[in-house]
């Protein structure tokens, strides 16, 4: 197949590092004569090949009253073809040990798959199939219809900030540029979409002249030309092609105004300020992603000095989302209603502050650093670096924008940075406003100027497909060859005070991840006390006998690196992520701080004040209130019952004494091992570690660990929180599980995979794929030292939720009483080693693995062993476990959500019910009820 234009493959140029660590990303890109473009990065140091197809088309190009119609395509996209009967692309993935999804966004739809590399030919051709052969028909248009509602509902309703940053941002950022609209979708909007207006947006855009493709992972070069040209040169350009250009420009605002939203469950309100922006490849783009740095990213920025360590403002948050044709820059902060005056003021002050004077060397020094770490994160994993080509693209055309815009932003001065403050963030030019609680009102913050009118497409061409009779579809290509998942090799070593290292080498990438993992967690938490242990973790970092939380930040930032601390059930995790280079004082800053960490008072103060606005939002979740009260429910006053995070109460009656005393108690030497991974040399690793933590002895005791923190079983129960007014309702199912050390629970996990593990569980298929009553339905073991819990959960409308509750305890009691066949359990298995082996392949994932491995009691030298314990079990080992665990009528039912509208489906459904209003609720009881007079359970 002749390459379209004369410079044939065209080999990536090697133009040096954009900045110091982070080298170019190496590809080779060629043309086919109808217009498909093809990018290659071979990686075969891994197992597996990830295939992505980028169309430069997005919610931009939705047509007039049909916002939402390039997201609802994308659905629409993944489910039939002429040779793939629906949701078989979900069949092709999973069931390979493979992982697949697309998404849309204003500039680009993208749709890809990481597999095995021998499934390389079979996901080209369902690519293929995609894009020339699709089938849209009314079954497809109404099933992801009522999906794409249910995300709407869950992403942008339900959330009490959906609304602003997915609609009244947008809205407000933009006036003539299609982008102003919501591209996820307004639910009217979806509603209106016809056959003919989803027929014509695909003939319209999706085709090869507005797509690449890209590869990355174990292949050949040569091979993957070969296989590119059977699947793709005869795919035909578009049939009725509309130009993917936006004439449109947006206007510079020629005066400022100001808005108030309001939004149900908005308990903390938020004050902010927008400015319109450059488009990505202005060529201030570069100067503005480092002021966006400098103000809002990280622990040492501008918003966290002038409003979060004055006490002005619980959360502050800055962004420049920029796009092709234009973009916005976003500032607000969330506040308490009485401070929202203040907080406006402070911001105005934050801002004003960069146009009046350079940034310090050192500010911008921080910055570009982190901006450096996130580059090297972007590019640990060859489906990431793909991706990193792929948003560059759908920006600029570019492959190379990303490590062309990295080139620039080392080169941004602090003069560069107060010039784009002046020139983008004018007082006179911005647009404040306020969000807060209240009825829903587009009014409140539509923007005054009119939306434009945004045309319509001509009506489709094609004649309608539809799906071959079995016996006559083209056959799905042949894997070829097997691939083997390449675990990595693990050092194990201590250091001369007996402190245990776990190092590998898992990345050529130069970042390192570094875990410090000591057991404990929050199971030590005294009754009265809970979120000791997560505040003592999450509050280290503020300070040291000669350094203070700005100090701290400031320095970790200088070295690129991150450092966070937090506690679950069993433990508290220390991680650092650094570039390889910085490791050695990274890690000395790391071991001083968990050795003498002080909790000065006033950073308790204000991490009290924070963590108790945050749980006035949870306790408006329906998701998390539904999983805090069944893990209460199943637990009961044991340990395991309570939340890392505590409660109103709890929070009060912490002081900083606790804190110290835990420090002292549990960041122990004597506890300590640490896990290292990333691209690093083992060997040379080991004695970095000596020198910052080899001579950390302690004399004092360490502190008590319970070693049965689950407690005595519970009996089932049916619980329905009363959240008045929610727009969705949660509906969740938990049954006591084996601990992770215990001899079924590798069964579990394959019938777990079964029941909810991904698209081809039974609960996805049976509650979005068939009925389209959630946007996912998920089932997850919650593994824990002592014994863990299975929780299989989904959100949905509240008149849909009783009808949910029971298709989740059909699937369990059916799957509890049949158990799994060889066939299915082969199916399972693979995808159970497929997402392990994605996992291990950052070294953040291969920390996580290997921490929780020892915090549960298990030797490191187990996560190279998972595939080989999967593979001992049998379809009769896996249905006993099922049959022992999976039991509908042990399960506690939890449904959180408007009770009125489904308590009737749930009593029917379960008999004895505990009906909870929202404000009686008490997630530190076991009877989940504030002391008063519990009344009995509502029975049909």
């Amino acid at each position: 197949m002749a390459l379209a234009g004369s410079v044939g493959s065209m080999a990536r140029a090697q133009e040096g590092p954009a900045l110091p660590g982070v080298s170019p990303i190496d590809y080779t890109e060629w043309h086919l004569d109808n217009g498909l473009r093809v990018i290659a990065l071979p990686d075969t140091t891994i197992s597996t090949v990830t295939t992505s197809l980028w169309y430069e088309v997005g919610s931009k190009h939705d047509p007039e009253a049909r916002a939402g119609l390039s997201h609802l395509l994308e659905h629409i996209g993944s489910r039939k073809t002429r040779n793939m009967p629906y949701n078989m692309i979900h069949r092709l993935t999973a069931d390979a040990g493979g992982a697949r999804n697309a998404s849309s966004w204003v500039d680009r739809t993208n749709y890809w798959e990481q597999v095995p590399a021998e499934y390389l030919e079979i996901m080209l051709w369902s690519h293929a199939e995609r894009m020339a052969r699709l089938v849209i028909d009314a079954e497809v248009l109404e099933a992801e219809r009522g999906v794409v509602k249910e995300e709407i509902r869950q992403r942008v309703l339900g959330p009490p900030y959906g609304r602003l940053q997915r609609i009244i941002l947008p809205e407000n950022g933009f006036d003539l540029l299609p982008h102003r609209r919501a591209g996820i979708g307004r639910l009217e909007d979806i509603d209106k979409v016809t056959l003919a207006d989803v027929r014509s947006f695909h003939e319209a855009y999706y085709g090869p002249g507005t797509a690449t493709l890209i590869v990355a992972g174990n292949f050949e070069l040569a091979t993957l030309r070969t296989l590119v040209d059977r699947h793709f040169a005869a795919i035909a350009p578009r049939a009725n092609p509309a130009p993917t250009a936006i004439p449109a420009y947006e206007p510079e605002l020629k005066e400022g105004r100001v808005f108030h939203a309001r939004a149900p469950n908005v308990l903390v309100p938020a004050v902010g300020v927008l400015w319109k922006a450059p488009p990505a490849t202005h060529r201030d783009a570069p100067a503005l992603r480092v002021l966006i740095a400098i103000l809002g990213q990280g622990e040492n920025n501008r918003l966290a000095s002038s409003l979060l360590r004055t006490g002005l403002a619980v959360e502050a948050k800055a962004s420049a989302p920029l796009f092709r044709e234009g973009g916005y820059i976003a500032i607000y902060a969330l506040t308490r209603p009485e401070q929202l005056a203040m907080t406006a003021d402070g911001l105005s002050k934050t801002t004003e502050r960069l146009r009046e004077a350079e940034v310090s060397d050192a500010e911008l020094s921080e910055a570009k650093a982190e901006i450096m770490a996130q580059a090297l994160q972007r590019r640990e994993t060859a489906r990431r670096r793909a991706f990193e080509i792929g948003e560059g693209i759908a920006v600029s055309g570019d492959p190379a924008f990303a490590d062309r815009m990295l080139a620039q932003i080392s080169k941004v001065s602090a003069h560069d940075v107060r010039r784009v403050a002046r020139e983008y963030m004018d007082p006179r030019r911005r647009i404040a406003f306020t969000y807060s609680m209240g009825p829903d009102d587009p009014a409140l913050f539509r923007n005054p100027v009119p939306m434009p009118d945004f045309g319509a497409l001509p009506g489709p061409k094609l004649a309608l497909r539809e799906v071959k009779p079995e016996a006559s579809r083209e056959m799905i290509p042949a894997s070829q060859g097997v691939s083997r998942n390449t675990m990595p090799q693990m050092l194990e070593a201590q250091l001369s005070n007996g402190i245990q290292i776990i190092a590998a080498n898992t990345s050529k990438v130069p970042l390192v991840t570094l875990s410090l993992v000591f057991p404990g967690g929050s199971k030590t938490d005294v009754k009265g006390r809970e979120g000791v242990a997560d505040l003592a973790a999450a509050l280290a970092a503020n300070g040291i006998f000669d350094m203070d939380a700005a100090a701290i930040a400031a320095r970790f930032e200088e070295l690129g690196a991150s450092f966070e601390g937090s506690a679950d059930a069993d433990g508290t995790t220390f991680t650092l992520m650094v570039p390889k280079a910085n490791l050695a004082e990274a890690a000395d800053l790391a071991a001083r701080i968990v050795k003498g960490a002080l909790y000065p008072s006033d950073e308790l103060s204000r991490e009290r004040a924070r963590r108790k606005q945050r749980l006035l939002v949870r306790n408006r979740d329906p998701s998390q209130l539904a999983e805090d009260a069944a893990l209460r429910a199943i637990f009961g006053d044991a340990p395991y019952g309570s939340d890392a995070i505590g409660t109103l109460e709890s929070l009060d009656a912490i002081n900083r004494n606790d804190l110290l005393l835990h420090r002292q108690r549990f960041f122990h030497p004597a506890r300590l091992q640490i896990v290292v991974s990333g691209g690093i040399d083992v060997a040379e690793t080991v004695p970095v570690l000596e020198a910052t933590f080899g001579d950390w002895r302690v004399v004092l005791g360490r502190g008590a660990i319970t070693q049965d923190a689950a407690g005595e079983p519970r009996g089932s129960r049916t619980i329905v929180i009363d959240l008045d007014g929610a727009d969705q309702a949660s509906v969740l199912a938990a049954l006591p599980a084996p601990s992770r050390k215990g001899a079924d629970f590798d069964a579990l996990q394959l019938a777990n995979a079964a029941l909810g593990g991904g698209s081809r569980g039974r609960l996805f298929e049976e509650v979005r794929s068939k009925r389209s009553l959630s946007y996912g339905a998920y089932s997850r073991i919650e593994a824990r030292r002592d014994g863990s819990v299975l929780m299989a959960r989904a959100q949905t409308r509240n008149n849909t939720a009783g009808e949910v509750a029971r298709i989740m305890l059909e699937s369990i009691k059916e799957l509890g009483e049949k158990g799994l066949d060889k066939e299915s359990l082969d199916r399972r298995r693979a995808y159970l080693e497929g997402t392990y082996a994605r996992v291990m392949e950052r070294s953040s994932g291969f920390n996580a693995v290997v921490g929780g491995l020892l915090l549960h009691g298990l030797p490191a030298s187990d996560a190279a062993l998972l595939p080989e314990k999967l593979a001992a079990e049998t379809p009769v080992s896996v249905s006993n476990a099922a049959r022992e665990y999976l039991n509908a009528d042990k399960a506690t039912l939890v449904v959180v959500g408007d009770a009125d509208v489904f308590l009737n489906e749930v009593q029917a459904l379960r008999g004895d019910v505990e009906v909870i209003p929202a404000d009686a609720l008490d997630l530190s009881s076991p009877s989940l009820r504030k002391l008063q007079e519990l009344p009995a359970p509502v029975s049909p």
